[in-house]
């Protein structure tokens, strides 16, 4: 079954890595080319994200840096990745390509610019977060104790979101932010978070987030991350499963979908370490719900909710 992962990090690996890794096949990667194929990972978003303690001065240039290993490690020495710049893109794929999308994990990188973010835009990013977990120029994250929501400069951005089609993510964000776009925002996704009825962690939604999303026509992507989905012990996929339950049990079946976070955790659920064990995944959601609900959390509720599509 085919699978839309709205969240990895790979591009930060593979930045950090300063060309002595490939995309390819390099096992370091959770995502490497080979792992998306066996795992029958359709189309992969990949998130530039930049490190807080890098100098402001310098996070718009490794930002760059971060899109060009896009475009020459992943696409460039790989034809069978195909780059996903329109929302119609996803229709396009044919059989044995995958598709590749950019996302922004934060903004720190723009500053105070929109221009730069529009140069973003220009070069492929669809999907935006205001923030990491800290506090920036736009907002407030999830570890930030002011606990803030959105700043003047954070409202335009969601403003250029709704104008260019591009998603606005609340991952990350603290709970007043995640309200506050949730207000604003026309196309709000939560690409990789749980519920935090389930796993007491900032990181994840309340009940209320979650049917708030669900109301505007939002999607939640779970995250395979095992602090976001329970608290201690081995962590399984039928721990993550019960996520998936108590989304659908506030009326979300049709706003799931899968956000695995790959190259940005260091521990993991059992028989789900990497890209290509997805579909273990998904013979355990068979389990549990129908092939079309499944099929919907794989992929088709997010092809049928994202921008540009009759909703």
């Amino acid at each position: 079954m085919n699978i839309i992962d709205l969240h990895c990090d790979a591009l930060l690996k593979l930045w950090e890595g300063k060309g002595s890794l490939r995309f390819a096949d390099s096992p370091e990667l959770d995502t490497n080319k080979t792992r998306l194929q066996k795992g029958k990972v359709k189309a992969q978003c990949f998130a530039i994200f930049i490190e807080p303690d890098i100098p402001s001065d310098q996070k718009f240039q490794a930002a760059l840096e971060q899109i060009d290993y896009f475009y020459n490690e992943v696409l460039g020495k790989n034809p069978d990745m195909v780059h996903i710049k329109e929302w119609a893109d996803f229709d396009k794929l044919k059989l044995g390509q995958i598709g590749a999308m950019l996302t922004l994990e934060g903004v720190d990188a723009i500053g105070n610019d929109l221009t730069k973010l529009h140069i973003l835009y220009q070069l492929g990013v669809r999907s935006v977060g205001l923030t990491w977990n800290n506090a920036n120029l736009a907002a407030d994250g999830a570890g930030e104790p002011r606990g803030a929501g959105l700043t003047l400069f954070g409202k335009e951005i969601v403003s250029f979101n709704n104008k260019h089609q591009i998603l606005t993510d609340v991952s990350h964000l603290s709970d007043r932010g995640i309200w506050e776009v949730l207000e604003l925002a026309e196309y709000p996704i939560a690409s990789h978070s749980n519920s935090r009825a389930l796993c007491d962690h900032p990181r994840n939604l309340t009940d209320e987030q979650a049917e708030a999303m669900f109301r505007k026509n939002g999607l939640i992507h779970v995250v395979y991350h095992p602090p976001f989905v329970k608290e201690d012990g081995e962590t399984k996929i039928s721990d993550l499963i019960k996520h998936i339950d108590r989304f659908c049990s506030l009326g979300g079946v049709k706003h799931i979908g899968l956000g695995s976070d790959f190259d940005g955790i260091s521990k993991f659920i059992t028989d789900l370490e990497d890209a290509s064990k997805s579909q273990n995944l998904i013979n355990e959601l068979l389990k549990h719900y129908r092939e079309d609900e499944v099929r919907g959390f794989a992929c088709e509720n997010f092809l049928r909710l994202r921008p540009g599509v009759g909703r």
